[in-house]
């Protein structure tokens, strides 16, 4: 390790409160999932939608995603009415029922822990969400009209760096089937990555900011995907990571995470949380071997082959057995069929229609708790118990107090994402430069299962 490379802190974001419905909301638009399972979100015309993929727009389907009336009040309430597993092939209107847009107020940016990142010279610095989903680097700057809020955020400010230089003519836009937007300008700027310098890097600067993107947000995003998603047009800008080979900053081609949990704060690693890009942390190896498993980057992010998984000791074949590894989710989302076999394992579990989503018993003990594995390539990881419970989720109609699992499922969407619910459980390797995802297993000293906070 270079003497100037520096892991780089995760630190948490005091504007982000976990809410499972919210969170997952947020994923049925970022990856344009149409919900198969029963509850206030549907996708409205589903018989005209179709998956396309074209030039540098990432893959999607043209749907918009709306809420049912009938359920606003249900999903406000905090008293749940928990149903047994419903299966199907999309979530449709109901005969008589009237639909409308999703309000801001339901939805979150998937922002819990933000990263310190320098930009411009002198060096200005923002706090972004680092997100193997998506291609871009935008920030929160002095661009922002009136109309949004900027208190409480770090704002970049171009015309304060001497090294800032407008790209003429270059736009950036990212968009979603509910109408929400964000977009600007595009200038190039120096870029510090915990002491790797990168120099003539894309940033791309908020104009317009719909209020979709502004709950819980930090100051900007910095995508860590592959390059072929990257939204600036009429030419995609290089992501860091690209820069950062191509430039010769890092000494190997690759970025690494380890994500810890609030839960954790007591053990000896105190639950911390970082990234490094250029090399890989010996001390959190702990000696072992990571095992890797190509990628396919065809559609722009970490997708690999997820063959198998288990549910106490057995082993299944999903239906679904392909996952993105996305650390700008919160949630782990898989297909129906997987996420009815891991709930089935848990005592009182269900589904819970007016949160669209699993819950279980917040009593539930760790021994209680299934032993979940899922496959990176042919081997067969451990999804920590204690991440098994995601948010608080009220209490059911019997005054039992629940929980939000972190597994939920993948809808239509084709293929699982493996977000930072089982990404904790690993050492997670980004190997950029030869094209492939590794993994070590991490395992807590002890598991936390107390229930999440409330708020």
């Amino acid at each position: 390790m270079s003497a100037n490379f520096q892991r780089i802190l995760r630190i948490h974001n005091p504007n982000y409160r976990r809410d499972g419905l919210k969170s997952y909301v947020w994923l049925l638009r970022k990856y344009n999932i149409t919900p198969t399972l029963p509850g206030p979100y549907y996708v409205e015309k589903k018989e005209h939608t179709e998956k396309i993929r074209a030039g540098n727009q990432k893959y999607h389907k043209h749907h918009q995603l709306r809420k049912h009336h009938a359920h606003s009040e249900a999903a406000t309430t905090g008293t749940p009415s928990t149903t047994t597993p419903a299966t199907g092939t999309g979530t449709t209107v109901p005969s008589g029922t009237k639909g409308g847009e999703v309000p801001a107020d339901d939805q979150q940016n998937d922002s819990e822990y933000l990263c310190p990142v320098q930009i411009g010279t002198p060096a200005q610095t923002l706090n972004l969400d680092f997100d193997t989903g998506s291609s871009d680097l935008w920030v929160w700057s002095t661009e922002l009209g009136s109309t949004v809020s900027t208190t409480g955020h770090n704002v970049f400010d171009a015309s304060k760096s001497s090294t800032f230089k407008l790209l003429s003519g270059s736009t950036w836009t990212i968009s979603y089937g509910d109408g929400s937007s964000a977009s600007g300008n595009v200038g190039t700027d120096v870029v510090n990555l915990g002491g790797v310098e990168i120099t003539g890097q894309g940033v791309e600067e908020a104009e317009k900011l719909s209020s979709a993107f502004t709950q819980n947000a930090g100051d900007g995003l910095l995508g860590l995907a592959w390059g072929n998603i990257n939204t600036v047009k009429p030419t995609p800008v290089a992501t860091p990571v690209s820069n950062m080979i191509s430039q010769s900053s890092i000494s190997q081609p690759l970025f690494t995470a380890k994500l810890g949990s609030y839960r954790d704060a007591n053990d000896p690693d105190k639950g911390a949380s970082f990234y490094t890009f250029g090399y890989i942390d010996e001390t959190t190896l702990n000696g072992e071997t990571p095992t890797y498993t190509p990628v396919d980057n065809s559609q722009g992010f970490w997708s690999i082959q997820s063959g198998s998984y288990s549910v106490n000791g057995t082993t299944y074949t999903p239906n679904t057995t392909t996952a993105i590894m996305d650390t700008g989710t919160t949630l782990a989302l898989v297909d129906d069929a997987t996420v009815e076999n891991i709930y089935n394992a848990i005592p009182g579990a269900g589904y819970d229609s007016s949160q669209q989503g699993y819950t279980f018993p917040a009593s539930t003990t760790a021994d209680q708790l299934p032993q979940v594995q899922f496959a990176i390539g042919s081997t067969l990881f451990d999804f920590q118990k204690e991440d098994l419970g995601f948010a608080s989720a009220g209490t059911n109609s019997s005054g039992q107090q629940m929980v939000y699992g972190s597994i939920q499922s993948a809808g239509d969407m084709g293929m699982n994402i493996f977000g930072d619910a089982f990404l904790k459980s690993l050492y997670a390797i980004f190997d950029q430069g030869n094209q492939r995802f590794g993994a070590v297993q991490r395992t807590e000293p002890t598991q936390n299962t107390s229930p999440p906070p409330s708020s």
